[in-house]
């Protein structure tokens, strides 16, 4: 092999590594990226049991329950217009309550319960999409109406 043969090999071969190093990182990147639904998203298009992903929306007043003895929690969040049954075993953060802003990490079951890994109580808007914010400002009756329905 001549010397410039050598170097059209290394350069090939210096190519298909980057390429090969970008590939898996971004297929990795894929792999642990989550997406942000509120219930209506959720319940619109339903996410694979399999797949993780983030459910935002406010804890619906009156759905919060404990068993005696138990660290599992039960509450619904919704985004005025629909909820979602949440299951939680585990300590609740401080800012977590009724009418509260809350972010939950998990899988939806079959049986529509939303199996959450991780609660995440926020403190203002900061912490939720500018999207999903407004809608759950909107009352309903405006958000059919401005959806085209009655």
């Amino acid at each position: 092999m001549t010397p410039r043969q050598k170097r059209i090999w290394m350069v090939v071969g210096i190519v298909g590594g980057v390429g090969l190093a970008a590939t898996l990182a971004l297929q990795a990147f894929q792999d642990n990226l989550m997406y942000f639904q509120s219930p209506t998203q959720v319940l619109e298009q339903p996410i694979a049991g399999e797949r993780s992903f983030r459910l935002g929306g406010l804890v619906e007043p009156g759905s919060v329950t404990r068993e005696p003895g138990n660290l599992e929690v039960r509450f619904r969040i919704t985004d005025n217009v629909e909820a979602i049954e949440v299951s939680y075993a585990g300590l609740l953060p401080d800012l977590f309550r009724e009418g509260q802003g809350v972010i939950v990490r998990g899988k939806l079951g079959a049986d529509g319960l939303f199996v959450a890994e991780e609660v995440l109580a926020k403190h203002d808007e900061n912490y939720m999409p500018p999207e999903v914010a407004e809608s759950l400002r909107m009352p309903p009756l405006i958000k059919q109406v401005e959806a085209g329905g009655a």
